[in-house]
């Protein structure tokens, strides 16, 4: 079978794998330049364990399930490194006819081996395993964050972007992300844009540069101080656009 949903296409990435045209954001899931893979591997998985790399146990938010590339890209990277931490990944998603068609979806070969996750997460909502463990809820993010407390070490943060979907890129809800994460949890996600690093610096995140040859730059942020990546100076970005707002509720 074809992937059949009436509100997203399949469309090829520069990268070799698919991501989706949403009709309904007028978005696609994925940059189609950096590769729908690819973005998940260098601008959410890679920093996320480069940082977090001896840790005996992660707690990871997934904002938003989507296509599930992060999930699986996350998997992908566990299991391919022989890694022996403990990996729970907690990620809504609005969409729930989405996640019903995502059996039929052209998923990259890296994938092939952890497809019998996705499928048990469309049927079920959850997967868990020795190693494992993945829940998947379909509803409202913003809800679902205040549920949690003191509790996430890493931060997908990957919904659509602030223009399209702003409520998910506010100051008020990267405070309820400060809520539901630990004190030296990382926030990671492809938006460099002024607006999105205000809001998080108003919440009084550091912010820092992912910067790469394989993909367009993107953005870490940390309430602890990182060595692994170079520090945005944010005094000297708002002096210079004394006007941007950080978007709000």
């Amino acid at each position: 079978m074809s992937f059949d949903n009436t509100l997203h296409v399949e469309v090829l990435s520069e990268d070799g794998s698919y991501t989706a045209y949403s009709k309904e954001y007028d978005e696609h899931y994925h940059s189609t330049k950096d590769g729908a893979l690819n973005e998940s591997l260098y601008k959410h998985v890679y920093p996320a364990f480069k940082i977090k790399k001896d840790a005996k146990e992660l707690n990871i938010l997934d904002i938003c399930f989507g296509l599930g590339f992060n999930t699986l890209a996350t998997i992908f990277y566990y299991k391919q490194n022989y890694l022996t931490s403990k990996i729970n990944i907690y990620s809504p998603e609005l969409d729930a006819d989405l996640i019903n068609s995502l059996k039929d979806f052209t998923f990259p070969d890296e994938f092939q081996d952890y497809k019998h996750i996705l499928f048990a997460l469309v049927d079920d909502g959850i997967y868990t395993d020795d190693s494992l463990h993945v829940e998947l809820f379909l509803g409202d993010a913003r809800e679902y964050i205040k549920k949690f407390s003191d509790f996430f070490d890493v931060v997908y943060q990957d919904a659509f972007s602030p223009s399209t979907n702003p409520i998910l890129w506010t100051k008020e809800y990267f405070s309820d992300i400060k809520k539901a994460c630990k004190d030296d949890a990382v926030v990671t996600t492809y938006s460099t844009s002024l607006p999105t690093r205000l809001a998080l610096y108003e919440n009084d995140y550091n912010l820092y540069i992912n910067s790469g040859k394989d993909f367009r730059n993107a953005t870490v942020a940390s309430l602890v101080e990182l060595d692994e990546f170079e520090l945005v100076n944010m005094k000297h970005k708002i002096s210079c656009n004394p006007d941007t707002k950080s978007l709000r509720d």
